[in-house]
């Protein structure tokens, strides 16, 4: 979930470069995930020929990007995007999170299958989603409207995400119809104030801020820059590394607001209260679901979800290269 700041100068990276590069080994996403194995340089772009201008060769002689390259992702988004669920228009403002496609597109078919699982004679009937902080991108409401025709309310607390991600729907006709997007207009709640009275949502998505300070999210991108820098010392001695682990917080490799990265007590008390708030919305959503990145939350959250009397509690895990993340579904019923 995102919350105003002031934009930094970069445009916005990708924050999960494993996922968005080409695969080198085989494919672990989800059987129905369109981002299998390396990207079709070519077709993607056919579709959107703004991928030209920032196509590079590797030293196999393989076309990509430079993933370092913040205006190449973005490009590279809108290709991927324009390719497989024909979205003509697509951009975010400075600083705002690039979602990692495919890593998304596997969470929305993850939920699929827990819905599909429990189809009881309305298969004509297209389920409601709510996705909570779906951000400048509106990745989640992209993906789920247009591989399996879902209708979305789509919502955030930034007004700023707000008016992107309705623009992007109103620029494209697919979307207009099957996506809402509503401000929540506490940011101290969650459902509270987006779930109405006579609303029913067959599931709920979101990606939450998972780090508990800005200095957690400096740290954790220099260990991981420092990381990548050795990695590519190793392959090429001659490449110019980063000096510093302070050089490297300063090269942040993603975009993203604050709310986007950081929330007080973090992951766990963001999800925690999601859990807490869920319990007042529980015959108005047949399944909530979150992605978990802190494999160490899992058993608390399990433990709080029993407190509160959950009566179905499931965790579905998904590996995304190097990336291991998972997803925490539960409901009442």
């Amino acid at each position: 979930m995102t919350q105003p700041t002031q934009h930094p100068s970069k445009r916005p990276i990708n924050n999960s470069s494993s996922i968005n590069k080409p695969a080198a080994k085989p494919s672990s996403l989800h059987p129905r995930n369109p981002h299998q194995g390396r990207y079709d340089f070519a077709k993607l772009t056919q579709a959107s020929p703004d991928l030209a201008k920032h196509t590079i060769t590797n030293p196999s002689g393989e076309p990509t990007i430079n993933f370092s390259d913040a205006d190449a992702v973005v490009t590279l988004n809108k290709a991927l995007l324009a390719y497989h669920y024909g979205i003509k228009y697509w951009d975010l403002p400075q600083g705002y999170l690039c979602p990692p496609i495919p890593g998304r597109a596997d969470y929305i078919h993850q939920v699929a299958d827990l819905l599909a699982a429990e189809t009881t004679g309305s298969e004509n009937k297209k389920p409601q989603v709510l996705d909570i902080g779906t951000g400048a991108s509106c990745i989640y409401p992209i993906i789920g409207s247009q591989s399996y025709g879902w209708y979305f309310t789509a919502t955030d607390i930034d007004p700023v995400a707000i008016n992107t991600a309705k623009t992007i729907c109103e620029m494209n006709p697919s979307l207009k119809k099957l996506v809402t997007v509503k401000q929540q207009p506490n940011p101290k709640h969650i459902f509270k104030g987006v779930i109405g009275e006579h609303d029913y949502f067959d599931l709920t998505v979101c990606n939450p801020p998972f780090h508990a300070s800005m200095d957690e999210v400096l740290d954790a991108n220099s260990r991981k820059q420092t990381k990548l820098q050795k990695n590519r010392a190793r392959r090429n001695p001659n490449s110019q590394a980063v000096n510093t682990q302070a050089d490297a917080a300063n090269n942040l490799n993603f975009g993203g607001q604050n709310a986007e990265l950081w929330t007080k007590g973090g992951e766990y008390a963001f999800i925690g209260q999601m859990i807490n708030e869920s319990v007042d919305h529980a015959q108005q959503v047949n399944w909530f679901t979150t992605l978990v990145s802190k494999a160490e939350n899992l058993k608390p959250l399990d433990a709080l979800l029993r407190r509160v009397g959950a009566r179905q509690i499931k965790t579905i895990n998904m590996q995304h290269g190097q990336k291991a993340t998972r997803i925490l579904a539960w409901r009442f019923k």
